[in-house]
């Protein structure tokens, strides 16, 4: 039985360039290097037709662990909650004020970076806390 060596997570978005540099930020992800010939990706996509520009983009964790991202211009808005969400990892192992604390933190790094604050969802008997944000184009995401 074979089994799965990687995974990539695929976002539709209306600007891939400007999504792909939010993750790329948010979780320390590197962007690709521009194609052989251009100094970057904007002029690489003032050399394309306008409806190839900004079609697509992507991010990868340096150290090779983390799933690759990809984006992708789709011409639909976001209309509903996504059905799948990341969750970055900001206070692992850490409880009460101390990972309300750290939750902060990476929040306000966020929203500096163009991401909406959510709701702050507090422990019960169950969970731990978390923050629901909204990258720069509306996709849920969690600090947990």
């Amino acid at each position: 039985m074979a089994s799965v060596k990687q995974v990539q997570i695929t976002f539709d978005c209306a600007s891939p360039q400007r999504v792909a540099r939010f993750w790329s930020e948010a979780l320390g992800y590197v962007l690709p290097t521009p194609p052989e010939g251009y100094a970057s990706w904007e002029a690489y996509d003032a050399e394309q037709p306008p409806e190839e520009r900004d079609s697509w983009s992507a991010c990868s964790d340096p150290e090779g662990v983390g799933p690759r991202l990809f984006f992708q211009r789709v011409p639909e808005g976001k209309t509903v909650k996504n059905r799948v969400h990341l969750d970055i990892r900001a206070g692992t192992g850490l409880v009460g004020d101390e990972r309300l604390a750290a939750l902060e933190s990476e929040c306000v790094r966020l929203e500096a970076l163009g991401a909406t604050r959510g709701t702050l969802l507090l422990a019960d008997e169950e969970n731990e806390s978390c923050q629901n944000m909204q990258d720069v184009e509306g996709n849920e995401f969690c600090l947990d």
